[in-house]
């Protein structure tokens, strides 16, 4: 019977999963492999209702530069209760390939384990996607699909921010990334926006909303001062994942709960709600600041994935087949700076509690430094100029809000010694 491998994609999309599922399907093509490419994730692969395509080169070949993936896509998380081994078998597959987040490889790893008590041996390689960057790989090479989202968000934000120059309003841009800023911090920086707010800057003090909108208005009055009447921040949506439920819940906003009284976040435009909070503060302040809110999300996840992107999913493809060759499973595949290809086992990144810890924004680094220096913010060289417009200039500066010390966290760039 033919071997088989099955590649199956789970989670939300990132740029480059086409041009790693066609990249795996050529090279296992090309040694008499018969590829399956399986739907919906790990929704039916146990139920006798796999949705199944059987990849050919044609079909391989037309995929590979396109955006999104062409296997739909679930976050299903089978319970073990509902393991077999029948698709496994029927099907002679040799190889395992997962296409998504941490929780995806550690069910593929539990699929494994449960396969050999069967003794049905396959081997299991992860290829980690995300387009938020936070997946803490050697030599601290991006997650594939970050940079092709980052330069999406980027024609978004510059088109965004001639808005804002030529009609003279703010806009405040909320960006996705769930618990680290990269995407929002370097879209930010790559547009030269005057703010840019991430859940790393807090790193001294509680994240709060009235702490956030203090931040925006610091930024706002401080381009009013200096006769600038436009701007735009950019927000990660990743401050909403550590702001207490409690403070969500009375921030005024309507929202719907899920069956654990948690407000349902993406039900909402996190922009919207930091602009409605900014525009009754600049009210209560009795500033007049036009500023609009932009949701700055899905239209980067299908984006078609750019050349850094196609190369990096290549090599990552490639090494899939470089890991399956070597006898390696349970391992997620990844490449440093040389393209040479790393096996990572969940084992030597994985916390106590088997979760993998997000790789966040060091606000400490040299080019940190240098563009949370560049922000164009109140200060306290600002307080006699900006007391005609606000009565107490200490609440709205940046360093203050963020409890920064002064002459710790000039942020200037650091000399070697930091």
């Amino acid at each position: 019977m033919q071997k088989s491998i099955v590649i199956l994609c789970a989670g939300g999309p990132a740029p480059g999963i086409n041009t790693v599922i066609s990249t795996i399907s050529k090279v296992f093509l090309k040694d008499g492999y018969r590829v399956i490419g399986l739907h919906d994730g790990y929704k039916n692969l146990f139920s006798g209702k796999a949705d199944t395509v059987d990849i050919t080169f044609h079909y391989a070949d037309r995929i590979f530069p396109r955006g999104g993936s062409t296997l739909r896509m679930s976050r299903y998380k089978p319970k073990d209760s509902e393991f077999n081994a029948d698709f496994f078998v029927e099907n002679n597959i040799k190889l395992l390939v997962t296409v998504g987040g941490d929780d995806t490889a550690s069910t593929s790893n539990r699929i494994a384990k449960f396969l050999e008590t069967k003794n049905v041996a396959i081997q299991n390689i992860h290829v980690p996607k995300t387009i938020d960057n936070d997946i803490p790989l050697p030599d601290m090479m991006p997650t594939f699909g970050f940079n092709s989202a980052k330069d999406a968000g980027v024609h978004i934000g510059n088109t965004v921010y001639e808005d804002s120059r030529t009609s003279g309003n703010w806009f405040v841009i909320s960006s996705m990334g769930r618990s680290a800023g990269h995407l929002a911090f370097e879209i930010g920086a790559s547009c030269h926006f005057p703010l840019i707010i991430i859940p790393e800057m807090f790193n001294k003090t509680k994240i709060t909303l009235s702490k956030v909108v203090s931040l925006i208005i610091s930024s706002m009055v401080k381009r009013k001062m200096e006769g600038i009447e436009y701007g735009c921040v950019i927000v990660s949506e990743g401050i909403f994942h550590v702001l207490d439920d409690e403070e969500i819940k009375n921030c005024g906003i309507d929202f719907t709960y899920d069956a654990h009284g948690h407000p349902e976040l993406g039900n909402v435009s996190k922009a919207h709600i930091i602009n409605v909070l900014v525009q009754r503060r600049l009210k209560e302040l009795d500033i007049t600041i036009k500023s609009r809110p932009v949701e700055m999300g899905y239209e980067l996840r299908c984006c078609r994935p750019v050349a850094y992107d196609l190369t990096l999913c290549t090599i990552l493809g490639m090494g899939v087949k470089k890991l399956y060759e070597d006898g390696e499973k349970n391992c997620i595949v990844s490449t440093t700076r040389d393209a040479e290809i790393v096996p990572i086992f969940m084992k030597d990144i994985e916390d106590e509690s088997g979760k993998i810890p997000p790789r966040l924004v060091d606000v400490n680094t040299e080019f940190a430094r240098m563009i949370l220096s560049d922000m164009h913010v109140l200060t306290e060289r600002d307080y006699d100029k900006v007391k005609e417009l606000i009565a107490i200039p200490e609440a709205y500066d940046f360093y203050r809000v963020l409890e920064w010390d002064y002459s710790a966290m000039e942020l200037r760039p650091m000399s070697a010694k930091g």
